[in-house]
């Protein structure tokens, strides 16, 4: 199996080289990600918990789906992949919400959001995704503040989220 590659970019987001993912994540190297916010006609946000055997923040809720953008690939493409991979989701009309910078001890990420409405069903496809679940748009600072969730999204989708709504 070939290792996986990403493109290592700087403050700027130009690409500074292309390294391996196990090197981005050892080095907290920057990097770009794909976040797709799933909601509901009615409102919902569709969370999800995390494989355990996920490279950064095992077994964390999550706000949205998404995570890394291929070499070269456009960041439409990335949310549309990982909306397929991760949710099962395909087709859907992404509309773009925002973007944001993320540095923590564990990555450092420029980001994109998208958003998407439908009810369709949330079927997880590659195993990156453990567990399903809808929270109520008047229910979530409460299920923010009692559930430990990713603090790439919390820090960034969840302002965006909130301005678009």
């Amino acid at each position: 199996m070939t290792e996986e590659v990403v493109e290592w970019i700087g403050d700027d987001g130009a690409v500074l080289g292309v390294v391996a993912r196990r090197r981005m994540r050892a080095d907290v190297l920057r990097h770009r990600a794909v976040y797709v916010v799933v909601t509901r006609t009615d409102g919902r946000l569709v969370v999800h918990r995390r494989a355990d055997h996920k490279d950064v923040w095992p077994g964390r809720w999550d706000v949205c789906f998404g995570g890394v953008v291929a070499v070269g690939e456009t960041w439409d493409a990335a949310a549309a992949r990982e909306l397929a991979e991760e949710a099962g989701i395909e087709g859907a009309d992404l509309v773009w919400i925002g973007s944001f910078d993320h540095r923590d001890l564990d990555v450092a990420v420029q980001g994109v959001v998208f958003r998407v409405v439908t009810d369709d069903g949330v079927v997880p496809v590659d195993g990156e995704v453990a567990e399903v679940a809808e929270v109520a748009a008047g229910d979530l600072a409460e299920w923010l503040a009692a559930t430990d969730v990713c603090p790439d999204s919390v820090a960034g989708v969840v302002p965006l989220l909130r301005a678009s709504t």
